[in-house]
């Protein structure tokens, strides 16, 4: 490998929201971002933008734009346009602005549950009315269920779904065929889907990435894609994300959403590091995506072996592992307060996810495989100690 996944870099005391525990001893596997460096190629790119020592305000470029439509089609075959890009410092900032844009007070708007906490504040943000779609599980696998879909879509008169693709928390990477029945039952029924695709590029053979609009014509024209480096290239901190609205209609509604609220340029920093990233991140993604899984590997026989009352979530996508924990004495906040004080771990209750996640904990693997060991150790011994 060329890189060096293994190195332990200390993050407390750099303004870390990950790491910002006033406790020392507690080790944070919850909010998702990586505790590896960024690829090189971004690094330098920074520095030599440092160094103009002037940072006044910004366009987007062709090359940045060139930089995001040539990885798409690279990485993912979907040819998009730069007509279609809408700027948006963050996607939870982009999915309330969107929903302000083409939803009205009242209106009903489609999750599928235990999914991403923030979409529910954006729906109840907007004074929309959420109605929920969860996930079953046959044969310990998250699937959807289409016939409650399309139920709840009629018998609620839904204007808007929200797909979370690759799905957080639970890991999956939707296939063509799922894809496909959402497409057709929400095209059915005029019911617009956003499609939060920022785990994207976080995908594990065989499983591949399908963006939803790429699937057909209808499936373009009726879509909004969320996208963003920030999860790929560890770059949340810099606040850049881009939204993706082929359909000229809908975009105009969502870009007079952006311009009420006064959404500006990006940093100079955030331009600078996304083109670098698409265009010379590459092979580190790559290595990361192997060094992910085999953490991921870590996690799941380490608990088959030492902690098998506890299972994980067959790991298809993303970084987040999702661990039922219905074995223990402990349900929502209990569990994290558990692992918080009985072990010094801090992972994402799964509560916050939805009532089906009472009993799980998400669990962030991007780290070196030695903090992960620890963490897991840790794990053991307070359970075996205290329940």
């Amino acid at each position: 490998m060329h890189y060096n996944f293994d190195e332990i870099y200390e993050r407390r005391k750099t303004n870390s929201v990950k790491w910002s525990s006033e406790d020392s001893d507690v080790l944070p596997l919850w909010v998702a971002d990586m505790d590896f460096k960024v690829p090189p190629a971004v690094t330098d790119a920074l520095v030599k933008k440092a160094e103009e020592g002037i940072f006044g305000y910004n366009i987007l470029p062709q090359e940045y734009y060139d930089a995001i439509c040539n990885w798409w089609k690279r990485r993912h075959n979907w040819s998009i346009k730069k007509d279609w890009i809408v700027f948006s410092p963050g996607i939870v900032t982009a999915l309330n602005i969107i929903l302000e844009g083409i939803t009205k007070p009242g209106d009903k708007v489609l999750l599928q549950t235990p999914v991403y906490h923030p979409f529910y504040k954006v729906i109840k943000n907007n004074k929309c009315d959420l109605i929920e779609n969860p996930l079953k599980v046959i044969n310990g696998k998250y699937c959807m269920d289409f016939e409650d879909l399309e139920q709840k879509i009629a018998a609620n008169n839904v204007k808007v779904m929200i797909l979370c693709s690759p799905h957080n928390p639970v890991g999956r990477v939707w296939t063509e065929d799922e894809l496909r029945k959402i497409g057709d039952i929400c095209l059915k029924h005029n019911v617009i889907v956003i499609s939060d695709e920022i785990h994207c590029d976080l995908v594990y053979s065989p499983n591949v990435h399908i963006p939803f609009a790429s699937i057909s014509e209808e499936f373009l024209n009726n879509s909004i894609t969320c996208t963003a480096p920030s999860k790929t290239f560890n770059l949340a901190g810099l606040q850049i994300s881009n939204i993706i609205v082929p359909n000229e209609k809908l975009r105009t509604k969502v870009e007079a959403a952006f311009a009420r609220n006064t959404i500006g340029e990006p940093t100079s920093f955030a331009i600078t590091a996304a083109i670098a990233a698409y265009n010379q991140g590459e092979q580190w993604l790559d290595e990361l995506i192997k060094y992910l899984y085999g953490n991921y590997e870590f996690l799941k026989e380490f608990l088959e072996e030492k902690l098998p009352e506890l299972k994980v979530a067959h790991l298809e996508g993303t970084y987040l592992t999702w661990v039922d924990c219905s074995a223990l004495p402990y349900k929502g906040d209990q569990l994290k307060d558990f692992f918080l004080e009985k072990a010094k771990l801090w992972f994402n209750e799964g509560i916050m996810f939805g009532a089906a996640g009472k009993e799980f904990i998400r669990i962030n693997i991007a780290c070196p495989r030695s903090t992960l060991a620890e963490a897991l150790s840790r794990m053991e011994k307070a359970i075996k100690a205290f329940v």
